[in-house]
């Protein structure tokens, strides 16, 4: 049986994958402990699996590249959530 790079990421892939999503949540301000506390953990949950199967992350490099210089980051499929966190100081 073959094995699918449409469904099954390499270790080092899911690694560039959370990376990315630790910059983005840095750029955007998030606390990862506020994070991993809306609704009981699984909103978390649920963004890391959008960011491992996300399309996007080449444009999402290069965002972070630029610092967030290009404006919000609207191809982000967590921006809703990052947005919805909590600030860092609550």
């Amino acid at each position: 049986m073959r094995r699918s790079r449409l469904l099954w990421s390499t270790n080092e892939e899911l690694r560039q994958r959370y990376a990315l999503m630790e910059q983005m949540m840095e750029t955007q301000g998030v606390d990862v402990l506020s994070a991993l506390r809306v609704d009981g953990g699984l909103a978390f949950v649920e963004a890391r699996a959008k960011c491992r199967y996300c399309r996007h992350a080449e444009v999402c490099r290069r965002w972070l590249l630029g610092k967030g210089q290009q404006g919000e980051a609207s191809f982000c499929p967590n921006a809703a959530f990052f947005r919805s966190c909590p600030d860092l100081d609550d």
